[in-house]
């Protein structure tokens, strides 16, 4: 370990005050001449004993230094660790810590060797620091001829998950490494653990040195444990052979499913590869389909008012009806409450999505395959002809699917879909920017949703917060809707991972098309007379939604600034 790290003991030393660069390079010049390293020239000078060399480096690293370990340990200790993970990653276990094992490693340098060895372990690894030389002894007195040599046992250490990949690589044994048992527990323990915890989606992020892994939960991307920057690939490949991808085909994106059992429960992971600069990205979107199940329009959370309006609307004959929002705000959620609510034995229900996120019972439901040319235009023209009640239609994107949607309401259909605006009015301009005519728009619409999912405060933890000024003069410009409020937050705690948040709410506001609001789209209106009017009509807003949350102690004035 002294050879091979010369340099970062010298930088050590010298950073310390224990020598200065010019004694270093002094003793760096004697010890080549002498065929020794500089610390055993300073030990045997009696200048610097390796004690003190020893100390200082467990000072560095912030670990204990075990001065002198027994010469055998005890057979509980030593089986902490196989014999084959301690020869290739260079540690002798020397105790067994509060969440995992303590080592002794031969180079305490080697931080990625730890994090393989906690990677392959599938617990904690904390190291200590001692003498190279008696880790290698008590290495080949419990561990036999396999850890003979520091040499050897060092370099394996160095190159043993490099040399793994690269002969993964370049022998076509990535499915074979993408089946290892410490890859399939990661693989497995991310995906369980990302469930259990409500994630929205995962996300697997190659870099140079490592490989990121986050998880959006509540809307929040949050960093989860990584597994070493070379089992990038392998781990990578696993996801990909559950999703029956090409693991070999790394210059295109890709697009798949995943089917995972937790706890007796079915879960749907939709899966999307993407070539980087340094190996593939891959984001998993997870779908619970029994959460989904019970989610029927009264569980979304909507003011008991705009939960009967809305129920009226998706009850008449036609029209259309538009839910918008930005992405990852639940209109998918939402369409689907919508059909649940009106799914019955007397009325036909067609759906067109990108993909079918999940199967609702009753319901004719069809994903897109733009490379046959099943498009959203050309699965609504089908659909005219299957003598429908409701047409769902995931998203429309162009000016096509629009046309189709608005004849579909026009000759007596109800048609449901998304656009992604910013609020209810501004869903008129952006169809009339795909180029419907205003007219068309004001004959079939019949009602716009805009919503928007904030983050709400931790049951747990919530505590009486006053938020700083300038947050309330951008909330409520005028003043007059907070008067009398008191402010609540989340301090942190371990049921929300010290975020202050748990779970997260909707705020909703529906414009109703009236007459006097298809007088206005007919003659193209803008959307701030159109927002203008709803609110004169009594439309909540989604900021005055939002300042209600605040008042009922869900949510903090930050969130719904971000979101509202």
């Amino acid at each position: 370990m002294f050879a091979r790290r010369n340099r970062e003991i010298g930088e050590l030393l010298c950073r310390r005050g224990m020598l200065t660069p010019l004694r270093w390079q002094e003793v760096c010049a004697a010890a080549a001449a002498g065929a020794v390293t500089p610390v055993e020239l300073l030990a045997s000078s009696g200048e610097l004993p390796r004690a003190q060399v020893l100390a200082a480096i467990a000072g560095e690293l912030g670990c204990e230094l075990v001065d002198a370990p027994p010469a055998r340990l005890p057979a509980e200790v030593v089986s902490l660790v196989p014999p084959a993970l301690a020869r290739r990653h260079g540690v002798v276990p020397w105790r067994r810590g509060p969440r995992g094992v303590e080592v002794l490693p031969l180079d305490p340098f080697g931080g990625e060797d730890l994090a393989g060895l906690a990677f392959a372990l599938g617990r904690e690894v904390r190291r200590c620091v001692a003498d190279p030389g008696v880790v290698a002894a008590l290495l080949r007195e419990h561990y036999g001829d396999g850890a003979d040599g520091l040499t050897e046992v060092l370099a394996t250490t160095e190159m043993a998950a490099g040399t793994a990949a690269a002969e993964a690589a370049e022998t076509g044994g990535l499915a074979e490494q993408a089946g290892q048992a410490p890859v399939v527990r990661y693989v497995d323990e991310v995906l369980d653990q990302a469930v259990r915890e409500r994630a929205s989606d995962i996300h697997f992020e190659p870099f140079e040195r490592e490989c990121r892994v986050r998880c959006r939960i509540d809307g929040a991307l949050r960093e989860w444990p990584a597994p070493p920057a070379a089992l990038a690939l392998p781990v990578i490949s696993r996801l990909k052979v559950l999703a029956n991808l090409d693991i070999a085909e790394r210059r295109v994106p890709q697009d798949g499913r995943i089917r995972f059992s937790v706890s007796g429960r079915t879960i749907d992971l939709r899966i999307s590869t993407l070539p980087t600069q340094f190996g593939e990205s891959v984001v998993l979107r997870v779908l619970d389909a029994e959460r989904a199940a019970g989610l029927g329009l009264g569980a979304l959370g909507l003011a008991p008012p705009l939960l009967a309006e809305l129920r009226a609307v998706i009850r008449r004959p036609s029209g259309i009806v538009v839910i918008t929002g930005p992405t990852g705000s639940g209109k998918t959620t939402t369409l689907y409450g919508c059909l649940r609510e009106i799914n019955e034995a007397g009325a036909k229900l067609l759906t067109v999505e990108d993909p079918v996120e999940y199967e609702l019972e009753g319901v004719t439901q069809v994903a897109v395959n733009p490379a046959a040319g099943l498009t959203f235009a050309t699965a609504l023209r089908s659909f005219l002809r299957q003598d429908p009640d409701v047409v769902m239609v995931g998203e429309i994107r162009d000016l096509e699917t629009a046309q189709v949607a608005i004849q579909a309401a026009l000759t007596g259909h109800l048609v449901l879909t998304t656009l992604h605006t910013n609020d209810a009015a501004g869903a008129v301009t952006r169809l009339t920017d795909l180029g419907v005519e205003p007219f068309l728009v004001a004959a079939s619409l019949e009602a716009v949703l805009a919503q928007r999912l904030v983050r709400c405060i931790c049951p747990d933890c919530r505590c009486e917060q006053v938020p700083a000024p300038e947050t309330l003069a951008r909330l409520d410009p005028g003043g007059g809707a907070l008067t009398g409020l008191q402010y609540f937050a989340g301090a942190g705690c371990p049921n929300c991972r010290g975020t202050g948040y748990r779970g997260r709410k909707g705020l909703f506001e529906l414009l109703r098309v009236d007459e006097g609001m298809r007088e206005l789209i007919a003659r193209g209106a803008g959307t701030q007379e159109l927002r203008d009017l709803a609110r004169a009509r009594g439309m909540q807003t989604l900021r005055a939604g939002g300042i209600a949350a605040i008042a009922g102690r869900e949510t903090t004035p930050e969130e719904v600034l971000t979101y509202a």
